[in-house]
């Protein structure tokens, strides 16, 4: 497997870690994770695309090694995610790029590609998101997000890990094992607790209109491929019918055997990605 780096960029005032993946020469691909996630939920995905883009993924401000906000009722919006991620790519002399973004990231990949990217992202990948999300989508996410568990244990965390994201599906163990190594952090007392701000929840209730953004959507000219998992209750099937109907008219791939999010983390996964990539 390719050896990932870790880089920390001057991205918008803020200190932001990425995790890069393969050669810089070659063609650009950001990988943005979900709500409460990291940048290395992509490692496999990255590993095996290394070999053709040059991958960068992030870690959002307020998740694993970033910086927190400074002011979180701002910063924790996607106005601030996205000037941090130009200042990225500024970083990087990046121009051109693809975006592969994990329902919190695909948003984020959505406002962009409307925007302040449009024209430079060709290819964008939505993971599990749509447009608006129904209030019971949003509602699970927010109470265990704003929660954050403290257990004595890495062994305890693994648990709760493995039963809170049961969702993502059918997974290896070694990929849990990674998901625990890079979503947990020390508290003062020595116990084991997640590797975020409890303070990003406040996006959903000071940025409610992020999460709404159909005028954004269909002002997106990239070529767009969209993922769902076939039980999530957070991209639902009638928004995801909808959303292959306007906007980029994206290709639907429903990913079995799962909810919210797929994690791209498959072979079968990664070879829709390598094929739409590079089309």
């Amino acid at each position: 497997m390719t050896t990932p780096r870790s880089t920390y960029v001057n991205a918008a005032g803020f200190e932001v870690h990425v995790t890069e993946w393969g050669n810089p020469g070659n063609p650009a691909l950001v990988m943005w994770h979900g709500l409460a996630r990291t940048g290395r939920d992509f490692d496999e995905a990255a590993a095996a695309l290394s070999d053709t883009y040059f991958v960068i993924c992030p870690d959002t401000l307020g998740r694993g090694l970033s910086s927190w906000a400074k002011d979180y009722t701002q910063d924790y919006s996607y106005r601030t995610f996205g000037e941090v991620a130009l200042g990225i790519l500024d970083f990087y002399d990046i121009v051109d790029l693809r975006w592969v973004g994990t329902s919190m990231g695909g948003l984020i990949g959505v406002t962009l590609a409307a925007n302040a990217l449009k024209g430079r992202i060709s290819h964008l990948v939505i993971n599990d998101i749509g447009p608006d999300i129904p209030e019971a989508g949003t509602g699970r996410i927010a109470s265990y997000v704003g929660n954050p568990p403290v257990y004595d244990t890495v062994g305890e965390m693994e648990a709760w890990l493995r039963d809170n994201y049961a969702p993502f599906g059918k997974n290896t163990d070694a990929f849990w094992r990674r998901m625990v190594d890079t979503s947990i952090r020390r508290t003062d007392d020595g116990r084991i607790t997640v590797h975020y701000d409890p303070a990003i929840v406040s996006q959903f209730t000071h940025h409610k209109s992020d999460l709404d953004v159909w005028d954004a959507y269909d002002l997106i000219e990239a070529k767009t491929l969209l993922f769902r998992g076939e039980h999530s209750d957070v991209l639902p099937a009638g928004i995801a019918e909808e959303m292959i109907r306007r906007g980029p008219r994206p290709r639907l791939e429903v990913m079995p055997d799962c909810g919210h999010a797929p994690t791209l983390a498959s072979a079968t996964e990664i070879a829709l990605l390598r094929d739409f990539l590079g089309t």
